[in-house]
């Protein structure tokens, strides 16, 4: 499997333009809710398409799982933030 086939993913490309849009926001809050929340909110969108990235790097089925579930995970984070 090549190590560019998680762009091509539909899943993986929209993850990344989630993040890429919730930095955006986050920028332009102010400092105490950016140290706080923001943080927080940032680490948990960019977290999901690093998950996808890492599970179709990992090579087998069972971690490509695991990690996909990881995203899933993050992406729930996102949504609590």
């Amino acid at each position: 499997m090549s190590s560019q086939y998680f762009q091509n993913l539909q899943v993986y490309q929209l993850a990344e333009k989630l993040a890429d849009e919730i930095w955006r926001i986050v920028e332009e809050w102010n400092l105490f809710a950016k140290e706080t929340i923001g943080k927080q909110l940032v680490r948990a969108a960019d977290s999901i398409g690093a998950n996808i990235a890492e599970g179709v790097g990992r090579g087998s089925y069972q971690d490509n799982r695991r990690c996909t579930r990881i995203a899933r995970g993050s992406l729930n984070e996102t949504r609590h933030w």
